[in-house]
């Protein structure tokens, strides 16, 4: 019990004082561009009503998601298929290096020319920069598998998809799911530049319109929303990757008693 207490303390710990150190920062500013922090927080109840969070958090959040599965599936079979044959790797790595080093926001205009203004193309841009952390921890991943299990599945006759699924894919999803938590964070950032461009709707889109008709409390509302998501979000995928993850951590836990 006192562990658990002691967790909760220091995960709560930082956020209070940061909280505290913007409240007593910002308390008493003119400043338009800085209001202060008690300001923000009584507008934030009249800005993100339920008519607000169904027109425009929703839609962000389904594209985050649309965008961040999309980058799942290929990054895993890409990287499973780059990471199991020297000779595929061989030919895509100088292919993958150019790509990877294109900043996503970048191909935003190429990709309005190709998918359009709509959906398609947030989602698109989404997982356009969030297949990199997949699909190169996945190659790494499935490069690091022991080879001694390797030659031991073949042996007992451990081949085809009964391999893959319980061996090699097995093995290589602490990588694969390192992967998907540097994705997720990347997928936010991506939602917002996304719907920046030709939108008329989600938190990226509501951000500018406050910054451009200078309503800055609301804009800051809705960094304040930003933030949260992430919070949660990064709270339920470590609660998905502990229960999917439990023998990793288990065995973990159990070499460091050891």
């Amino acid at each position: 019990m006192g562990r658990l207490l002691a967790r909760v303390f220091f995960a709560v710990a930082l956020p209070v004082v940061l909280i505290a150190g913007w409240w007593a920062a910002s308390d008493g500013s003119t400043d338009p561009f800085w209001p202060p922090l008690r300001t923000i927080l009584d507008t934030f109840p009249d800005v993100w009503t339920a008519d607000r969070l169904r027109t425009d958090v929703v839609p962000s959040l389904l594209r985050l998601l649309g965008g961040f599965a999309t980058a799942a599936v290929v990054g895993v079979a890409l990287g499973t298929v780059i990471g199991s044959y020297r000779g595929v790797r061989a030919v895509c790595e100088p292919v993958l290096e150019f790509l990877r080093a294109v900043p996503p926001p970048v191909l935003v205009p190429v990709i309005m020319l190709f998918a359009g203004i709509g959906d398609t193309m947030k989602i698109v841009v989404i997982a356009s920069g969030c297949v990199w952390p997949i699909l190169l921890n996945t190659v790494e991943g499935v490069r690091a598998v022991d080879s001694v299990m390797l030659e031991t599945a073949r042996s007992y006759g451990v081949t085809g998809i009964a391999r893959l699924r319980h061996l090699v894919l097995r093995s290589t999803s602490p990588q694969i799911f390192a992967g998907l938590r540097q994705a997720l964070s990347i997928g936010i950032i991506l939602m917002v530049i996304s719907e920046m461009f030709a939108a008329n709707n989600g938190i990226g889109f509501t951000v500018v319109q406050f910054q451009r008709s200078f309503a800055i409390p609301d804009m800051w509302t809705g960094i304040l929303v930003l933030g949260l998501l992430g919070f949660v979000f990064s709270v339920v995928f470590r609660l998905v990757e502990r229960r999917v993850l439990g023998w990793y951590h288990g065995l973990r836990a159990t070499t460091r008693r050891s």
